[in-house]
């Protein structure tokens, strides 16, 4: 894998590659923000699977210096499994894939013949916020998995209780040079937040970021009322009132609906995190507060003035009534049906959920644009810490540094120099549906998108495709199909077009837009003890404000409540940490 480093200096790089070979690796986390979905469903014909037969057999897995990262176990391995299945699988990727499912899918079968490795599921659930009760349930029996991925508090607590291994000397000795550069390239904290006294205790998740938080908007219905473009935080309260009031659906009904907003009020998706940074507040992330010293952003004075609009809006009709009940899976339904113009989210929201309103109105054309400001100063676009889980390894397995051979193979068969992209990665013979997906663990490079628009943008500036190679070669690819009437890739000249809202994201790395999360230290005491508490405080507080439940002054209430049901404790904590990377 030959990495470009775009975005962080050649030098660093290797410094930092150096730290993480030599296991000099303090620590850090995350939050972790998931969307609910739908209901558990158990793969029962696992749950009878040891693992122990097989791996006790095969002793050849020690730590020496000899590993190999790739090395086939001459007698096949069992490894226990358990996982979530999103929507994404359910909708997508499984009906395009005939003949695969979540249990027999083309990476079982490359970690089976290639590593000798044999995957099985303990259980599988739909959704994120169900794997993660799930797994709370699994913690508390004891069975535990071989492997699991783990949210930051739980991986903390079961290090703590001395369940799961210490995989320092497995990633010293095991990861490949293309995995160690490319969790180099995420920046120290994403292994570091997974140590614990020294002790590398997870595999944190190596994913992208950078892409940044945008502004989806209905440009045809901006067309349809004779709207210009928003440049402002002013100019989007304007087109907001219009859509709500102004009929853009052309039903002569008043069922249309400004901003896209859910009952979790942040996400990825019809997220109100970018509303909020256009009045320069960054609730749910952790910022300095300009005097060196970290505050949470939601106890922020810019979050009142922010709620203070929203609950304007919502009076005006310009929210749904019955946003505070309402999950992204039913907001998602009110978009697909045409009765929403306005949306905050990453880049990917063409893909979900915006295409399903393409879907049942060809005329529907959702355009990206950068963050807005209610002022000449720039907004920032919100980056939460990423690594919001991590791979461990149950203590007692007897293969631990089977979890990096696995890693290991998926770098090397997605962006390796003997890989298959469009096998293992997006599939042009499978309508380029993400298949990695299909894979127990997935890391990815951080900056893989960013750079895939810039191949493609040099090779539209030169007129010339021919260059294009693995990820960049499968987009182009899927946006020549869109061009050539194939309106199930829809969403991919919406982000990679030479009008894509990735022109933006460009503009966000050059010119440093970004308000990246200054907390990246593992879970403290008081936040395993308290999080979840001050989290159903916060939701359930702001959606009475602005739902007009309560007076906007219940805002100065909760910031009190909140400090004295552990944020002070948590506030102090979070700062020992702050001080001690300085």
């Amino acid at each position: 894998m030959n990495v470009k480093q775009r975005y962080f200096p050649k030098a660093i790089v290797i410094l930092i590659l150096l730290m993480v070979t030599t296991g000099v690796l303090t620590a850090c986390s995350s939050n972790s923000k998931q969307e609910p979905n739908t209901p558990a469903q158990t793969n029962a014909s696992n749950n009878n699977t040891s693992s122990n037969d097989s791996s006790n057999s095969n002793s050849n897995a020690s730590v020496s210096g000899d590993a190999d990262p790739f090395g086939k176990y001459e007698t096949p391995i069992t490894i226990r499994f358990a996982r979530d299945v999103d929507n994404d699988m359910q909708d997508n990727i499984i009906p395009k894939t005939p003949g695969e499912t979540v249990e027999d899918n083309r990476w079982l079968k490359a970690f089976s013949e290639k590593l000798g490795i044999n995957v099985v599921y303990d259980w599988t659930v739909s959704g994120g916020d169900a794997y993660t009760q799930k797994m709370n349930v699994t913690l508390t029996s004891g069975d535990l998995p071989d492997m699991l991925r783990v949210t930051p508090a739980q991986m903390k607590q079961l290090a703590e209780a001395d369940m799961i291994e210490d995989l320092t000397p497995y990633w010293e000795q095991y990861a490949s040079d293309d995995l160690k550069e490319l969790y180099a390239e995420q920046g120290p904290a994403v292994l570091n937040s997974a140590t614990v006294n020294g002790k590398i205790m997870g595999i944190g998740k190596a994913d992208v970021y950078g892409d940044g938080v945008y502004l989806w908007l209905r440009k045809d219905w901006l067309d349809k009322l004779g709207l210009e473009e928003p440049t402002s935080m002013q100019d989007l309260l304007k087109i907001s009132e219009a859509f709500a009031t102004q009929d853009p659906d052309d039903n002569s009904l008043n069922d249309t609906y400004g901003l896209a907003i859910t009952k979790d009020l942040y996400g990825g998706a019809m997220g109100l995190d970018g509303f909020f940074a256009g009045y320069h507040a960054y609730p749910n992330m952790w910022i300095d507060d300009g005097a060196g010293n970290l505050v949470w952003g939601s106890t922020l004075p810019e979050v009142k003035e922010t709620l203070k609009v929203l609950s304007e809006m919502y009076k005006a009709g310009q929210l749904d009534k019955e946003f505070g009940v309402k999950d992204g899976g039913k907001v998602a339904e009110s978009i697909a049906a045409g009765k929403i113009g306005i949306d905050f989210g990453a880049q990917w929201n063409p893909m979900y959920p915006l295409i399903s309103n393409y879907q049942n109105d060809p005329g529907a054309n959702w355009v990206g644009y950068a963050l807005v400001s209610i002022d000449d100063k720039p907004a920032l676009s919100p980056q939460s810490f990423q690594a919001d889980s991590y791979w461990v390894v149950r203590k007692g397995y007897e293969h631990p540094e089977a979890l990096i051979k696995m890693f290991n193979l998926h770098v090397e068969l997605n962006w390796g120099e003997s890989g298959d992209f469009d096998y293992y990665y997006m599939p042009a013979a499978n309508d380029s549906v993400g298949v990695w997906k299909y894979s127990p663990v997935q890391p990815a490079s951080a900056f893989k998108n960013i750079r895939a628009f810039q191949e493609i943008e040099e090779a539209r500036k030169n007129n010339s495709f021919d260059s294009l190679t693995g990820e960049a070669l499968a987009i182009y690819r899927n946006i020549t199909a869109f061009e050539n009437g194939d309106t199930s890739q829809w969403g991919w000249p919406k982000i990679y077009g030479a009008e894509g809202v990735y022109r933006h994201g460009v503009n966000y790395m050059d010119n440093e837009l970004f308000m990246y999360e200054a907390f990246a230290g593992p879970p403290t005491e008081t936040m395993a003890e308290r999080l979840s508490t001050l989290e159903a405080l916060e939701k359930e507080t702001f959606v009475k404000i602005i739902m007009g439940a309560v007076p906007l002054d219940e805002f100065d209430k909760f910031v009190d409540n909140w400090y004295k049901v552990g944020g002070t404790d948590i506030t102090n904590e979070v700062n020992e940490w702050y001080a001690s990377t300085k």
